[in-house]
């Protein structure tokens, strides 16, 4: 049942890369694809796996292993998507053919090849059909496969062989449906692969891969090297035009600086033409290595030509060279930040019940013990620390000096505050779907705001005359203006957030602005940074690929960026100037419509 059942899941591949849509020109294999005597000859294994992330799922996947390799020095891999037909002689790729001929003539390092069909979940029971994962695994532009990869397949083969760890050693190929799994797997996992090779990629809406263009425009350069091949004839169906498709995708590439290479030419949806050019996509691909792939650096946008091709407004505010530098690490659950008016930053660790200080040189101690799980902190134009002490279900203001806590309000539950420069507090309560007001004299409170599922960080803006709130289950950032009395009115889901084609919600926490109006907002995604007219115009890499909780600005200057990040700190200087609300309002010059 089992066999039978990946047998026909193989020759159902064979044909999905092999039968041409229309003809276009001839395509033929080199020299690179053909046997020669006295070259070393590879072998090739199969076998089979059972994946408990693809829960239940069963596949055959084949390891290819150069005749240089020797098991004292770590080869470089390459992976496979539909490893079936790349790891036979006689199809189109031939791997172990063209990978013994460039390895000889050393066009490219010892690599070992792993080439993987996807999974199969097998029927319950006679006449049923089983559940082909084929499209749920390379369609879905998500990090699952990556880590199917990464905890799977990698360290299996790894108990046999001696397989590299380092992301300039590793490259992973896929065509159509694979083309976008190999593209997600690096994309997801910079730190694991640094190459792709995509031939006739389906980078359309089978399952919202045609946002993937919009993703390069937007997120911060990876250190990804990319080959993409596709031929004028290839399928234009209900999920869009693969043709156009890969064209979007280059165009995406060249704008935001990548190292890529886009072939055309006129077939259809085949392997003809990438078979024809495989040994030559290989050459560009491992070309100067062992040097290694960094990160793309593209022109930032001057203030004039902000509209213009071939440059990334988020690199306006991130410096060349300057990546996220790790200040401490240890923590059980790091959160809600706070910088005072010398630019040093505080934060909470939830779990451990403490409040930590950060100063200008980056040196970490603690600032109170048994801080009644303080959460989200902020300072006021008194110079106090206000703090969200959940735990005891009250607002506190910590004197600096003595670390003495003054009650502000209680019997409120309470997430992350903002303080105004009038000393007024906002509040949110995402137990109770809230948004508190405490004024900033009376220290009265009132609930200014319901409706939100998951209300979390509150940011004002530069001016105080708006406030922001994220709702972490949802898809936006809502403004509101603020009257007068503190109250809150014209409530609207302004700034609209990048969701994640395998998440629900945006997975909003902490938020910061900047001088020039921009909102900077953690997530799923990264630290998705908004203009003042509610657009995403970047999406800033996390530091880890862990949970990234709050972050704000904070130095002397106000020109870094301090990010909570689950067990670790971090910070990293960038070109733009934090606000510290409690100073007074700052004006941003009027958005860009």
């Amino acid at each position: 049942m089992k066999n039978k059942t990946l047998t026909h899941v193989s020759a159902v591949l064979f044909l999905l890369v092999s039968c041409a849509t229309f003809s276009g020109e001839e395509y033929k294999q080199g020299p690179d694809s053909e046997r020669h005597e006295g070259v070393p000859k590879g072998t090739v294994t199969k076998k089979s796996w059972t994946s408990k992330i693809f829960t239940g799922t069963v596949r055959d996947y084949w390891v290819y292993v150069p005749a240089q390799y020797e098991k004292d020095k770590p080869a470089c891999v390459m992976i496979f998507q539909d490893g079936g037909g790349y790891l036979q002689e006689k199809g189109d790729w031939r791997v172990p053919i063209v990978f013994d001929n460039l390895i000889n003539k050393k066009e490219m390092p010892v690599t070992i090849a792993i080439g993987i069909n996807p999974g199969v979940l097998p029927a319950a029971g006679q006449g049923q059909l089983a559940r082909f994962n084929r499209s749920y695994e390379y369609d879905s532009p998500t990090e699952q496969y990556s880590q199917f990869l990464l905890d799977e397949i990698l360290p299996e083969v790894a108990k046999e062989y001696n397989l590299s760890t380092k992301p300039d050693d590793r490259a992973i190929c896929g065509a159509s449906s694979g083309g976008i799994c190999a593209f997600c797997a690096a994309w997801f996992r910079p730190d694991a692969f640094h190459r792709v090779l995509s031939t006739i990629g389906s980078f359309t809406n089978l399952k919202k891969a045609n946002e993937l263009p919009d993703w390069i425009r937007k997120n911060e350069p990876k250190p990804i090297r990319v080959f993409l091949q596709d031929g004028a004839n290839d399928l234009d169906i209900y999920a869009g035009s693969w043709f156009m498709a890969n064209q979007d995708m280059a165009s995406a590439l060249r704008y935001a600086g990548y190292d890529y290479k886009f072939v055309e030419g006129t077939g259809g949806h085949d392997g003809k033409q990438s078979g024809a050019i495989f040994p030559d996509a290989l050459r560009w691909l491992w070309r100067d290595y062992p040097q290694p792939i960094t990160v793309p650096n593209p022109k930032p946008v001057e203030p004039k030509v902000w509209w213009s091709a071939a440059h990334l407004p988020l690199m306006r505010i991130l410096i060349a060279g300057e990546d996220w530098q790790q200040l401490g690490d240890g923590y059980k659950f790091t959160e809600g930040s706070a910088t005072d008016a010398a630019g040093n930053v505080y934060f909470t660790d939830i779990p451990n019940n403490r409040i930590h200080k950060i100063d200008l040189e980056g040196k970490i101690t603690v600032f109170k013990e048994n801080s009644g799980a303080a959460n989200g902190l902020k300072f006021g134009p008194d110079g106090k620390l206000y703090a969200c002490q959940d735990g005891k279900k009250q607002i506190v203001a910590y004197d600096i000096a003595t670390g003495d806590e003054t009650v502000i309000a209680t019997d409120i539950k309470s997430n992350d505050l903002i303080v105004s420069a009038k000393g007024d507090i906002y509040v949110t309560d995402p137990a109770n779907k809230q948004v508190w007001y405490i004024n900033g004299q009376s220290k009265e409170k009132k609930v200014v705001d319901k409706g939100l599922d998951f209300p979390n960080g509150v940011m004002l803006t530069p001016d105080q005359g708006q406030l922001m709130v994220v709702d972490t289950r949802g898809k936006f950032v809502w403004a509101y203006r603020i009257e007068a009395d503190g109250s809150l009115t014209n409530k609207q889901p302004y700034f609209d957030c990048f969701i994640q084609p395998d998440k629900v919600d945006c997975g909003g926490d902490g938020m910061t602005v900047d001088s020039n109006g921009y909102l900077y907002m953690t997530s799923h995604a990264g630290i998705q940074v908004f203009d003042q007219a509610g657009r995403v115009v970047g999406i800033i890499n996390k530091p880890q690929h862990d949970w990234l909780a709050n972050i704000c600005f904070g130095g002397a200057e106000l020109n870094f960026i301090y990010a909570m990040c689950k067990d670790k700190v971090y910070r990293r200087k960038v070109n733009a100037k934090g606000v510290l609300h409690f100073k007074g309002p700052v004006n941003p010059p009027a958005p860009r419509l």
